[in-house]
């Protein structure tokens, strides 16, 4: 591996010579390394290089393009602050095709540590502001110009037709098992789905968006807990800003891991809640139409809503997308997310009386 490390690294020009490299296990689908360089001073620098999953990721040049405009854009705009750096070969790609025929990619490596789940209202503000920050930073920057590379990622309401139609199909019998949260879908179908339907009207404005907006993709200086950079920008697409959003405090704000089976631990911290709106809204309240803001509680409910009906969707058509560790795990899942997004419901005046409460703060500052 060390010779093929060493190949990659002459392709994309790193100076000096490879000390060593260490496979990083965080993540399931890309192969990942820490290659180390010894400089011509004597000192190191070390570099993350990854061989991406091409069945997985099926566009990769599409991704790294997109990666190359976003990072490009931040970079040119905010000189003075840190920005992922992917490194380039001569012939001015980000990315590199080795003679085996995989797709190689290298970024600069950051000392940093990561937060898989946190219950710090100040490390929650601040993943939050992370956030927000990445969305100001291409607040500017024409969405239209990158490309989908996973379309309707986020269109809640055709993911929700898609369910529907394979419920009548049933291709594997399995929904007699699960009518609750069929009929459960189905009565949250249309409130659900409503923010796709206005976004393909072009009522909510199409932003640069994260799409994978976890506490897990923000970088944190280890000493003082504050936010570096936003990573994994694999999944950079033109989309709604509220769904980012959403994600985040569906992902943060469960009081339990996605695929919990004992739903009396499953519920919507609303402290979590608020801690995150604080650092995402103080960096972007000024930037979002009201339109935006008034979607942002409907936003965690509809991606709930969404991630569950994947989940359903992938336990009656056969268990083929995502990775199971029993044979009922799917529906573990599904029920979670049903779980968290009937609190959310329940608790949607709080929530919105706390976004409110949040951006006349932001504002006032």
């Amino acid at each position: 591996m060390s010779e093929a490390l060493r190949s990659i690294g002459a392709a994309f020009r790193l100076k000096g010579e490879l000390q060593s490299f260490d496979t990083i296990t965080n993540g399931n689908i890309n192969a990942t390394f820490r290659v180390t360089y010894r400089q011509e001073d004597g000192s190191e620098k070390s570099y993350i290089f990854q061989r991406i999953n091409t069945a997985v990721f099926r566009n990769p040049v599409e991704i790294m393009q997109n990666i190359d405009l976003v990072t490009t854009h931040i970079s040119t705009k905010y000189p003075n602050e840190r920005t992922l750096h992917f490194h380039h070969t001569a012939d001015g790609k980000n990315y590199l095709f080795d003679g085996d025929g995989c797709f190689w990619r290298v970024m600069n490596y950051v000392d940093s540590v990561t937060f898989n789940t946190c219950d710090d209202p100040a490390v929650i503000e601040a993943t939050g502001a992370a956030f927000g920050h990445f969305q100001n930073q291409l607040s500017d920057f024409d969405g239209a110009r990158l490309f989908e590379t996973i379309p309707d990622f986020h269109n809640t309401k055709k993911r929700l037709d898609t369910l529907f139609a394979h419920v009548e199909e049933d291709p594997c019998g399995r929904a007699a098992g699960v009518q609750e949260e069929i009929a459960y879908l189905s009565s949250v179908r249309e409130t659900a789905g409503a923010l796709s339907v206005r976004f393909a009207n072009g009522e909510i404005p199409v932003r640069v968006t994260h799409n994978d907006t976890k506490s897990n993709n923000v970088l944190f200086d280890r000493e003082t807990r504050l936010p570096i950079v936003v990573i994994d920008l694999d999944t950079v697409m033109p989309g709604m800003a509220a769904y980012d959003f959403g994600d985040a405090v569906r992902f943060i704000a469960n009081t339990a891991a996605e695929d919990e089976p004992d739903l009396t631990r499953v519920s919507f911290d609303t402290e979590k809640f608020r801690a995150f709106c604080r650092g995402f809204l103080g960096e972007v309240c000024t930037s979002l139409t009201q339109a935006e803001i008034d979607s942002l509680v409907t936003a965690a409910f509809s991606i709930t809503v969404e991630l569950a009906s994947r989940f359903l969707d992938d336990y009656l058509t056969g268990d083929k997308y995502f990775k199971v560790n029993y044979p009922e795990h799917n529906i573990v899942r599904t029920r979670c997310q049903l779980a968290l997004a009937k609190d959310i419901m329940r608790k949607k005046d709080e929530l919105e009386r706390i976004v409110a409460e949040t951006v006349k703060e932001a504002r006032e500052r």
